[in-house]
């Protein structure tokens, strides 16, 4: 079987070394090109043991090059900060190739909203136009005919699956919903930072960013467009002392009586047709070790008639669902190939 070339800008990150373990066994994509600037001229060997027996052994890390990447891929994958992605993806799609970008450079519809929250004027505006937010089970069909996705966050990966359902069906009030999400400390990156040593993660918890954090419009942007109205959520994260999930619960008020039975059908008659959202049994709640690894978005369902709320549990993996594996099945989709190819990933227990 011939294989579809792609390349991979930005290799050394969490992101990016999530995407070269999926693409090293990967049954239609073959990793043509890695590249980074600090490690170029080493083999992907050298710094990811992993790969080492699989067909990326032999894979030397380049310069990012545009032109060179045009040569050698059918599509490319950004695993860069925000604000470096917008000019990479430009010269890239001006070169004719397909452009999955995992920064959050095109996720906000509103070149405004974007500077407000990521201080940076947009320097590509008329590109937003063009990119089809990443999530496969509401834009699968758009991601398919897509030359620019804007893969989404792993917090609104999380919150969105979580509420869609309920939202959609119009038996939550749009209003006063809260959202309290918590992260493995690989969401923060890879860079070194103080913050999240090992000594000063481990064995504690704590919120960061209230009120503030960069997620917020990305939730509050796709949730609106699931109700037809513009909302306001108040999103709460915490920083867990894990490698890597995420757990969400979220809270919000039903709309007149609805029973727990209700929901639940609701919500297993929805996601039917989606594999990778597993809703549990009723009176089961997710946890982040079972979905560790995976695609899988697990949520657990709990309606408290005494204080009148929908409690929704949601947990992905924030690399894998919320990441690097969301971002491989777009290019799936992108590419003409099956939604799950290379993603039948099993749990990565301890």
């Amino acid at each position: 079987m011939t294989r579809i070339p792609v390349g991979l800008v930005g290799v050394t990150g969490y992101t990016g070394m999530e995407l070269a373990r999926m693409l090293a066994m990967h049954p239609g994509l073959e990793l043509t090109r890695a590249t980074s600037r600090a490690e170029a001229g080493k083999s992907l060997a050298q710094i990811y043991p992993f790969v080492r027996g699989t067909r990326l052994d032999g894979l030397t890390i380049t310069e990012p090059d545009p032109a060179d990447l045009a040569k050698a891929c059918e599509l490319v994958f950004l695993a860069v900060p925000h604000g470096a992605a917008m000019d990479t993806a430009a010269k890239l799609l001006d070169a004719g190739l397909r452009v999955v970008d995992l920064s959050a450079d095109f996720r906000l519809r509103d070149p405004a909203v974007y500077a407000q929250w990521y201080a940076l004027e947009h320097r590509h505006p008329g590109l937003i136009e063009d990119a089809v937010y990443g999530l496969p089970e509401r834009y699968a069909d758009r991601i398919a005919k897509a030359r620019l996705v804007a893969n989404p966050g792993c917090y609104p990966t999380s919150v969105i699956l979580g509420l869609w359902p309920a939202l959609e069906a119009g038996i939550i009030s749009p209003q006063d919903i809260v959202c309290d999400s918590k992260s493995g400390t690989s969401g923060a990156g890879r860079k070194a930072a103080v913050g999240t040593l090992f000594c000063e993660v481990s064995d504690t918890f704590r919120a960061y960013n209230l009120a503030k954090h960069r997620h917020t419009p990305e939730i509050e942007q796709e949730l609106g467009a699931v109700a037809g109205e513009e909302m306001v959520v108040s999103f709460n994260p915490h920083l867990l002392p894990i490698n890597r999930g995420i757990h969400s619960t979220i809270y919000a008020k039903p709309k007149g009586q609805v029973s727990a039975e209700q929901v639940q059908a609701l919500y297993e008659k929805h996601y039917a047709p989606h594999p990778w959202v597993r809703v549990l049994p009723q009176g089961s709640l997710p946890e982040t070790r079972h979905v560790r690894g995976t695609m899988f978005c697990d949520i657990g369902l709990v309606h408290d008639p005494r204080t009148n709320r929908l409690i929704v549990c949601s947990a992905i993996d924030n690399l894998c669902r919320g990441a690097s594996g969301q971002a491989l099945a777009c290019a799936n989709l992108m590419l003409g190939l099956d939604l799950r190819a290379g993603l039948e990933l099993a749990p990565l227990m301890p």
